[in-house]
């Protein structure tokens, strides 16, 4: 079943009942999801990750829920399985920490040969209080959590999504970023001088879009559609009502243009979108030059961490 028939599907009112929901071994997990498609999103055990991940589920689809709570993580799945149309399993994994995605993702290789959708959507946004923080392989959290946990794990998945894609129906690769974008000091992308709160999030966000064009530059000519999205403005989330911040859009309406970019037809790959159109990112995102900076030091950390 392709992602054009889940929007057919959904239009009726639904993909049929699954098979075997609630198995979790290899073999339940290939029969289960062999018809639906495969679709992974990070962050998916609240906020927009999770309001996404109900979405596909919906549609039919099979959803690999990440997060970092087992507790969220179930109550996630065991939601998705209620509504009795699409099915879900739950993996565990610290952004902050390298040798965990490493683990998450070859979890994910034991139990899937595909992946149709990979969402790259968890991310943190620090607040000022707490000062500059390092993650547990010596980066600036954001910088980790937000940009280089996923683009670790891109490439540990990059197989799994090679093996979905078909003109029909391409895979497809999507980098939650923001409109919030700062750029890049190669020479001090820690920001051991000049650090904010604000800096380190936009920083890591424009990282994000950096590695989407690289990834459409690099699979050209592959039936993978690589995307990066501002979802919404300044969103009812927990991470935003947290900041004591007022809501300025919807989680609804982020979810909206997330969903957009999985299931649209017609679109090209290397796009970033603000919400459901195209935009134009900062200019760093299109200097060739600071894309190849980025991705030769991303490669150094991920083998060094």
């Amino acid at each position: 079943m392709g992602l054009w028939t889940l929007l057919a599907l959904a239009a009726c009112g639904g993909a049929p009942e699954a098979e075997g929901a609630g198995e979790t071994d290899s073999d339940a997990l290939d029969a289960q999801t062999q018809d639906a498609p495969v679709v992974l999103i990070t962050g998916s055990t609240g906020g927009l990750g999770r309001e996404v991940a109900l979405e596909m589920a919906s549609r039919g689809a099979h959803v690999i829920v990440h997060g970092r709570s087992e507790e969220r993580g179930r109550e996630v799945v065991a939601e998705i399985e209620a509504g009795g149309v699409g099915t879900a399993e739950f993996h565990a994994a610290d952004l902050a920490s390298l040798d965990a995605v490493r683990a998450f993702a070859q979890e994910v290789r034991s139990l899937h040969s595909r992946i149709d959708v990979l969402v790259n959507n968890a991310g943190i946004w620090l607040e000022p209080d707490q000062g500059r923080l390092l993650s547990e392989d010596g980066h600036e959290l954001h910088f980790q959590v937000n940009y280089l946990s996923h683009f670790l794990l891109t490439q540990e998945l990059l197989p799994l999504v090679q093996a979905a894609g078909t003109p029909e129906s391409p895979a497809r690769i999507i980098n939650v970023s923001s409109v919030a974008q700062r750029p890049i000091d190669f020479d001090d992308v820690g920001m051991e001088e000049g650090y904010s709160d604000g800096r380190g999030y936009a920083q890591s966000k424009l990282a994000q879009i950096l590695h989407t064009f690289d990834l459409a530059e690099e699979l050209e000519g592959e039936p993978i559609l690589a995307f990066a999205l501002h979802p919404a403005t300044m969103m009812d989330t927990g991470m935003v009502l947290s900041r004591g911040a007022q809501a300025r859009a919807s989680v609804d309406e982020g979810r909206e243009a997330v969903v957009n970019l999985i299931t649209a037809p017609g679109l090209q790959s290397g796009q970033y979108f603000n919400g459901l159109t195209p935009a134009r990112a900062h200019d760093q995102a299109y200097d060739e030059e600071a894309r190849e900076r980025l991705r030769a030091l991303s490669l150094k950390w991920i083998e060094e961490g």
